[in-house]
């Protein structure tokens, strides 16, 4: 079943936001759309306590070609938050597919920013069938990548957290001086629960415990684009040449960036992407 909110978003001259509610069997899924509905389609997922909201400022420049597909994943933004469903990385990427589904896609091109890559990786081993291409921004390839934070994590009985303890826990996000965390981002971390929280961010370490998604990648096959910032302070930014090892893979890394260059610089983050999709998007109409 979908179900429209009836509040159609806008942003900026771009067309108004399609927003719904898709009813899965184990919760319902958030879901916005913009763009020409018979141009290719471009799934965005985003990371570890984010939302549809973190591609906000990035999505007016991608909806001139394709049709733009946002997923809150279960746990996030205004998805459900059910605490006796799984978070596993496998099942978060089944939903996603399930969602597609739903929405009448047939095939797309999947970008994934941090874990939302390592998500949409999941669903390539999937639905082969569904993912034409891959673009992964700032996706740490393992574990080995990752940089421990230095601030102690949130206690649960802080929750919820204000504003300035999700600024402390969410800084390593972003390394663009003068950058300032959009409030909307703020509220969506606050609204999810300390177990969602916890427990996605746990299921990535453990998805790319079992295997390298390099590895995943190269079993695969499939066309790959790899963004960096390379002042990523949460993930390696020297990491990014490990994608290297997947045939065919185009690795970008970007100056002056952190983790979120869908935030720090959307301009630059979508002329990357958009030559991506150019070469792409035919086999995904």
């Amino acid at each position: 079943m979908t179900v429209s909110d009836g509040a159609p978003h806008l942003h900026g001259d771009a067309e108004a936001t399609e927003s719904s509610i898709l009813s899965l069997d184990d919760g319902d899924i958030h879901v916005c759309q913009d763009g020409p509905r018979d141009a290719p389609a471009l799934l965005l997922i985003h990371g570890s306590a984010s939302s549809t909201r973190s591609w906000d400022p990035l999505v007016p420049l991608l909806t001139g070609s394709h049709r733009v597909i946002r997923i809150d994943l279960l746990g996030h933004g205004r998805s459900a938050k059910p605490a006796d469903r799984s978070y596993a990385l496998p099942d978060q990427g089944r939903r996603v597919g399930v969602a597609l589904d739903r929405l009448g896609v047939e095939h797309a091109i999947v970008v994934g920013h941090s874990s939302g890559g390592a998500v949409a990786t999941a669903l390539t081993e999937q639905r082969p069938d569904l993912v034409t291409a891959l673009a992964l921004i700032n996706t740490g390839p393992s574990m080995d990548a990752f940089i421990a934070p230095q601030s102690a994590a949130i206690d649960p009985s802080q929750w919820p957290p204000t504003d300035e303890q999700i600024r402390q826990f969410a800084s390593t996000a972003f390394s663009r001086p003068g950058y300032q965390i959009p409030q909307e981002l703020l509220n969506e971390v606050r609204a999810m629960t300390y177990h969602t929280l916890t427990t996605t961010m746990q299921a990535t370490s453990e998805y790319l415990k079992q295997q390298a998604l390099p590895d995943r990648l190269t079993a695969l096959g499939k066309p790959l684009l790899v963004i960096f910032g390379e002042d990523d302070r949460r993930w390696r930014p020297s990491s990014a040449a490990d994608y290297r090892t997947v045939p065919g893979a185009r690795v970008e890394l970007l100056p002056g960036l952190g983790h979120s260059p869908l935030l720090e610089d959307p301009l630059r983050t979508a002329t990357s992407l958009l030559a991506f999709t150019a070469i792409h998007a035919a086999r995904a109409d």
